[in-house]
């Protein structure tokens, strides 16, 4: 069953001399239960794609769909009531807490929004077995977040985004800053937690080793588009985008990401790109299906795949 699903999503910014294309056409679906990871380079607009599936932003064009329910046209109960149904966490859970607050007030915080969801008796009981479900102790809920790791922040911040048993959780960068034990433990959390709710799980990052652990398939974006789509198995064993397998490859990428305020002519990785030829600098290619639930926005994406080493 289908839990999100964005549809041509455009999200651009005026700005000066030109406007920025931070989200350019995007569209998945992404299912009860299934993890899909969506990586690329700093600026590439993960973050802007994630605060319009969140309704944060309003977008440009398109439609996102929780549920069968287009969001940007809910009136604001219902828009209240999606709430509920999708939640996020951020990349930085320093910022994103409220340094005021105990740990048992920003976990119980929903509860608070939502009266509904749990009567205020219970209360304090769920903030324990949430605090202890994401790996905490309950006596954690009288402590400040300044007063814990970077890594048990985030595992606050996971607890109270599990407060209203979502079907779909959003998490930004969940591992950024962290060293890489604390990654490693972070994301065997969530995948348990996906696992055992039966949630839909979006992880952005730009770090393809993080989506290997934990994805059911994988978006890669370049530039505000989704340039490649797949299961991990076939994109790590054959990628057909050339900005994949350069991700994939272990040299850096010649050149820097486009200016999303000022893009090249044509396919927009095509400066940086081995493959490029005459039709990638005066066309932007389509994204076509090459079969196995596979696709890619690029002129030569069969050329690519057959290129690529067996792994």
């Amino acid at each position: 069953m289908t839990l999100l699903r964005a549809e041509h999503l455009v999200k651009h910014f005026p700005a000066r001399g030109g406007t920025i294309r931070a989200v350019d056409g995007v569209s998945f679906e992404l299912a009860r239960g299934e993890t899909l990871g969506v990586v690329g380079e700093s600026g590439c607009g993960k973050s802007t794609l994630a605060r319009l599936l969140m309704h944060l932003e309003k977008p440009t064009a398109g439609r996102v769909y929780v549920e069968g329910r287009e969001i940007f046209g809910l009136s604001r109960p219902d828009l209240r009531r999606l709430r509920r149904d999708v939640q996020m966490v951020m990349q930085d859970p320093y910022t994103s807490l409220n340094p005021r607050m105990t740990v048992g007030d920003i976990v119980g915080e929903p509860f608070e929004i939502h009266p509904s969801v749990a009567p205020r008796r219970d209360r304090r009981r769920l903030v324990a077995e949430l605090l202890e479900r994401v790996g905490l102790r309950p006596d954690h809920a009288k402590r400040y977040p300044h007063q814990f790791s970077g890594g048990m922040r985030q595992r606050v911040s996971i607890a109270m985004a599990l407060a209203l048993n979502p079907a779909v959780l959003i998490a930004d960068e969940p591992t950024t800053a962290l060293d890489v034990t604390v990654q490693a433990q972070i994301l065997d959390l969530l995948a348990e937690l996906r696992r055992e709710r039966n949630m839909a799980l979006l992880l952005i990052t730009h770090d393809l080793g993080v989506v290997a652990e934990v994805a059911d398939r994988i978006a890669v974006m370049y530039a505000g588009r989704i340039v490649e789509q797949a299961d991990v198995r076939s994109l790590f064993r054959a990628p057909a985008h050339p900005y994949t397998r350069a991700l994939l490859a272990s040299a850096p990428i010649v050149g820097v990401p486009p200016n999303l305020a000022d893009l090249p002519a044509g396919c927009a990785f095509q400066p940086r790109c081995g493959y490029a030829r005459d039709l990638c600098r005066a066309s932007a290619p389509s994204t076509v299906d090459i079969g196995g639930g596979r696709a890619s926005a690029c002129h030569f994406a069969r050329e690519v795949l057959v290129d690529a080493p067996t792994r």
